[in-house]
């Protein structure tokens, strides 16, 4: 049988059009389609939930999937204690003390603190800005240990989140496993019911709010993907270097553009197997590559001739 070339090439063409179209030509499913040549590029699986606070809409990909939360948990934890305060049951302002048994590695709070101690607020604070993991264990033990986080997340309607261990050994989370995990669908609506729902009183709301906006470790994940002017603020987290060959790069937050668009909660979580010396700037570039998306999440009716490009 005799192929004619022009067909051959024409047919050839139309199947390579077919495989770069989505499906679904929606402006929501066109940020999937996105999504997805994100994860395709990035060497390895990517778990996105985007929340719109105001309409309730979602997109995603791999957003039920569970992924360790590393050090992202550090976000609810200080939640907690801010929520604890405002109830009477616990004093922020209380001095607590430690011992070098406490520490360990990455502990730029805790290490500078050790002969004076700090009060609850001030371990909150460090843990979510700096990620320092002495300052999280601390609290932790303070607040009931994991169970007594993950009872948080379920009186706030979050049935899916929990922490089992402490730093540093709920890092070792490989793709098997159940304990520390959440799912991105789940965190994203966890931080838009902490950031803007009634869970805080306002002034503890507004004090976590700003402890998000000034945490270090973020400048360089989502947020930097982000158009300039956007207000935002989140939680990293980066965990592997224990044991096991696989790798997560986390981000959740949320994200606020100009006046009239609505806020945008995120979670996102990339698992790899490159250790983190090899993948932690390409992995940053990933995250930002979300952000991007965030903007046009906020502006669906925009996002079909921008994404178009791609095609």
């Amino acid at each position: 049988m005799t192929i004619d070339r022009r067909h051959f090439i024409g047919g050839t063409l139309a199947l390579g059009a077919a495989a770069c179209i989505p499906p679904d030509q929606s402006p929501i499913g066109r940020l999937e389609a996105e999504l997805r040549l994100i994860e395709g590029k990035s060497g390895g699986t990517l778990g996105v939930s985007l929340f719109n606070t105001v309409s309730g809409m979602t997109v995603g990909i791999n957003a039920d999937r569970r992924f360790g939360h590393a050090s992202s948990f550090k976000f609810s934890l200080a939640a907690l204690l801010l929520l604890r305060h405002a109830q009477g049951r616990i004093d922020a302002d209380r001095r607590v003390m430690w011992t070098e048994a406490d520490m360990l590695s990455h502990a730029p709070f805790t290490r500078e603190r050790i002969a004076t101690g700090a009060t609850l607020r001030e371990l909150a604070r460090a843990t979510q800005t700096t990620s320092d993991n002495p300052a999280a264990n601390i609290l932790l033990r303070q607040l009931g240990g994991p169970a007594g986080l993950t009872a948080f997340w379920r009186s706030i309607g979050d049935t899916v989140s929990r922490v089992d261990r402490f730093e540093p050994e709920m890092n070792i989370v490989p793709s098997s496993e159940f304990r520390d995990t959440t799912t991105p669908a789940a965190m994203a609506r966890t931080v838009a019911t902490i950031v803007y729902g009634d869970v805080l009183p306002a002034a503890e709301r507004a004090e976590l709010r700003q402890w998000m906006v000034e945490t270090e470790t973020g400048a360089r994940r989502v947020r930097a993907g982000l158009p300039k002017g956007w207000v935002a603020g989140d939680k990293t987290g980066t965990s592997g270097l224990i044991g096991g060959t696989e790798y997560n790069y986390i981000d959740i937050g949320f994200a606020e553009g100009s006046e009239g668009e609505p806020p945008i909660t995120f979670a996102c979580y990339l698992r790899a197997r490159q250790t983190e010396d090899e993948m932690l700037a390409a992995a940053e570039q990933v995250l930002a590559e979300v952000g991007r998306v965030i903007k046009e999440f906020a502006e669906p009716e925009k996002a079909l001739p921008v994404i178009g490009k791609l095609y």
